[in-house]
């Protein structure tokens, strides 16, 4: 199966209840500069300086962070991002793993649980 995007990765055990989830079509809507075969690459990956990679520890958003954030608010997009997208569950915890065919792009069908 050709896999698009993970459209939500979902807690279902040990009291964890805070999931991500992402609808936004990434790869249709990817920075000219960002964009490869089938998807979407990382700035970090394309251009390789601390201003993308944060391998100085002193970093902030940029405008592909942000492209990424808008779309997908529940993302971790960059090594400083704000705590909304940092959350931990106990070890052990059973997850739904769900993912968009790039064939359906609207239509998620497959579950890895």
């Amino acid at each position: 199966m050709d896999l698009m995007c993970l459209l939500a990765f979902n807690p279902t055990s040990n009291g964890c209840t805070r999931g991500i989830s992402c609808t936004a079509d990434i790869v249709g809507q990817c920075p000219a500069e960002l964009k490869t075969a089938g998807g979407c690459n990382n700035p970090c990956t394309v251009f390789k300086t601390d201003e993308y990679c944060c391998s100085s520890g002193s970093c902030s958003a940029t405008t592909y962070s942000k492209f990424f954030k808008d779309r997908c608010p529940d993302a971790y997009s960059y090594p400083k991002d704000d705590q909304t997208s940092t959350f931990t569950c106990p070890a052990g915890t059973n997850y739904d793993v769900i993912f968009c065919p790039s064939a359906l792009p609207q239509t998620c069908v497959f579950i890895i649980n």
